[in-house]
């Protein structure tokens, strides 16, 4: 079996410095893993964030395929919660008729911001907001087929038609966004960087396999995003992934969302205007020598069968991220793994 390594950039902005620093190291760093033979480099989409420069991740994507030749690039994803569906199927069209071949459209279910900025994302939404599925539905028609006749925006084509259009993914962290995609014929990526619950993990793999096989003959499209730190020795490591938290609110309404710190977390909460609980966990980072990162991948590989993974980097020195990128490609024999 093979085993694909792709990246998930964040275009974090650490202390001293900024959102242009934070780009530059995003395009230094798709060049990198381009050189080192990664599958995909994604960046995310977060709206109101002092910490996080990727508001647009479109226009991110544009400029890094402009920057790269051959690996693919796409979001990771886009908040289609926000947008119209016809909007993001010609957005990405675009661009994989800029870059054929190369363009990938993840598509993520978390708002990526405070409920305020959601809804000044969403201000001119007059009805009922469409759901999500349906959204996904539309989108995947948009793209890849027709309209049903009887829905209003039947006869309505996408320009332009790329040779290739952009492949498609659902990103979640639940065994109920896994079975939404399998539903739905997608592929999908389970968080596990956000999710550090293994167990969900299985539930979701579990729910993502039986519901494809029940609808299609196909073999499931199943990634698995998480976060590694590779550093020369264990200990190193250890001091990289420092004291990472991952920080969850839930709402009384029963909605959670995972969010970057505890202030966030409690201005979260205010601008939800009901009552909430924060859980804070440890983060789940694999961290090691290349040894035993090695001996971790490929174990939760043997257990999974998964055959891709979508890897986050959260340290805070950029050249230290880059080398962390660079043990973790040395850290697998590839000769079999691609």
């Amino acid at each position: 079996m093979t085993l694909r390594l792709s990246i998930l950039d964040q275009s974090p902005i650490f202390e001293g410095e900024d959102a242009v620093t934070a780009f530059q190291h995003t395009i230094e760093l798709a060049q990198v893993a381009e050189a080192l033979g990664y599958h995909r480099f994604w960046v995310a989409e977060h709206h109101d964030s002092d910490r996080l420069a990727g508001s647009a991740p479109e226009v991110l994507i544009a400029h890094l395929l402009a920057k790269t030749e051959t690996i693919r690039v796409g979001s990771g994803g886009v908040m289609l919660q926000h947008y119209s569906p016809y909007k993001v199927a010609e957005t990405f069209s675009v661009l994989a008729a800029l870059a054929p071949g190369r363009v990938d459209l993840g598509i993520g279910r978390a708002p990526g911001g405070l409920p305020k900025s959601t809804r000044a994302l969403q201000q001119d939404v007059v009805d009922e907001a469409t759901p999500l599925e349906d959204k996904l539905v539309q989108l995947q028609q948009f793209l890849y087929a027709e309209l049903d006749p009887h829905h209003p925006w039947h006869g309505v084509k996408v320009t332009p038609q790329p040779p290739t259009p952009p492949e498609m993914y659902l990103l979640g962290a639940s065994a109920g966004s896994a079975k939404l995609a399998a539903n739905l014929g997608l592929p999908y990526v389970f968080a596990l960087f956000i999710n550090g619950d293994e167990r969900e993990l299985e539930a979701a793999l579990a729910a993502y396999r039986s519901a494809l096989e029940a609808i299609s003959p196909q073999p499931p499209s199943f990634l698995l995003a998480l976060s590694a730190i590779v550093a020369d020795t264990d200990a190193e490591a250890a001091a990289l992934a420092g004291d990472v938290k991952n920080i969850k609110v839930r709402l009384a309404s029963g909605r959670s969302v995972t969010v970057g710190s505890i202030e966030q977390a409690n201005e979260f909460g205010r601008q939800a205007e009901e009552d909430y609980t924060i859980e804070v966990r440890d983060a789940h980072i694999i961290h090691g020598s290349k040894a035993t990162v090695q001996q971790r991948l490929l174990d939760i590989q043997r257990r999974t069968q998964i055959e891709e993974f979508i890897v986050v980097n959260v340290i805070q020195n950029f050249r230290q991220r880059v080398h962390s990128y660079e043990l973790l490609r040395e850290a697998l024999d590839f000769a079999h793994i691609s």
